[in-house]
């Protein structure tokens, strides 16, 4: 088993057809299908499932699929820190919940590097997929949120895929609202004001729990609720249905525009889980790559920004 073979594969689990794998590779098709015969021959097993559409994983193939990603990330970024450099395009990716300063942050980052010597990748997506992304090396980073509700939970899934979880932020949550909402110039918000207005939340799929939600207060009955897959859908909504979602409160307006504004939500003995701590997934042990170390840089950077002025208008 050697680097390359591994590199064969993800690429074909990747592209899904063998022709646009070699293509890519810039090696011929009897090439890359012996080299992946070879493999398996090797493995005992199936990688792929042939057929006229195109390649998928086996369900053995998926299994090894995972270590291979990480095996060869991990080379890749001993190759970053002390190769030389070669014409392979460097990769970068991170998963996030929906949060403006993790694209603003990936923004700045991005900045600093030849876009044509880099191939990067941000992929606002469910909480459970951000978690697999980064376990499966996917991603490098994650970003996701714990509360003292789903804490236990989303600390034992992480353990389960040999993850990491760092804080950057301890914050209040907030009600996300357009300024032409009736509750807009409230200087805070109860829950119990929140009725006759839809809740907007993201899916997360049929089959995930609310542990994974990513708004707070996610076991409330609400009712009035409509699931968003995106930022921009959602923000559409806040406008259009006078809808609402419970957030951070840390938003960036250089994305989303200035229409909109966070309003402290105030707790309740009914609804007191209202603090949210924001951090950044890893695998253990990670050895951390250039761009990695610059994205965190930039997002501590925009937080610390953030609690600044947000002293400043405590005060």
């Amino acid at each position: 088993m050697t680097l390359q073979q591994l590199y064969y594969v993800i690429v074909i689990s990747e592209t899904g057809a063998l022709s646009k794998a070699a293509e890519v590779l810039y090696i011929s098709q009897p090439s890359l299908s012996g080299a992946v015969q070879e493999l398996e021959k090797e493995l005992g097993f199936a990688l792929f499932h042939r057929n006229g559409h195109g390649m998928a994983l086996t369900n053995d193939g998926m299994e090894f699929i995972t270590y291979a990603r990480q095996v060869y990330y991990q080379y890749e970024t001993l190759l970053e820190k002390y190769g030389k450099t070669g014409k392979r395009k460097k990769k970068f990716g991170i998963s996030t919940q929906h949060y403006s300063f993790a694209v603003k942050s990936f923004v700045e980052m991005v900045k600093q590097f030849n876009t044509t010597e880099y191939e990067f990748a941000i992929r606002e997506t469910k909480t459970r997929e951000v978690i697999d992304d980064v376990h499966t090396s996917r991603s490098e980073i994650g970003i996701i949120y714990l509360s003292d509700f789903n804490r236990k939970i989303i600390t034992n899934l992480l353990k389960a895929n040999n993850l990491e979880f760092h804080k950057l932020i301890d914050c209040n949550a907030y009600v996300y609202i357009w300024k032409g909402h009736p509750l807009a110039q409230c200087k805070s918000i109860r829950f119990a004001q929140l009725a006759d207005y839809p809740c907007l939340s993201f899916e997360q799929g049929s089959e995930s729990s609310f542990y994974l939600a990513e708004e707070i207060l996610s076991t409330e009955n609400y009712p009035r609720t409509i699931k968003a897959n995106d930022r921009a859908t959602m923000l559409n909504l806040m406008i259009g249905l006078n809808g609402y979602t419970l957030c951070s409160g840390i938003i960036c307006e250089e994305l989303n525009g200035d229409d909109y504004l966070a309003v402290p939500f105030e707790a309740d003995e009914d609804n007191p889980n209202s603090r949210m701590e924001i951090g950044y997934i890893v695998k253990k042990n990670l050895i951390m790559s250039q761009m990695g170390e610059l994205y965190i840089e930039e997002m501590k950077r925009y937080l610390k920004q953030y609690e600044k002025e947000e002293v400043i208008n405590d005060e």
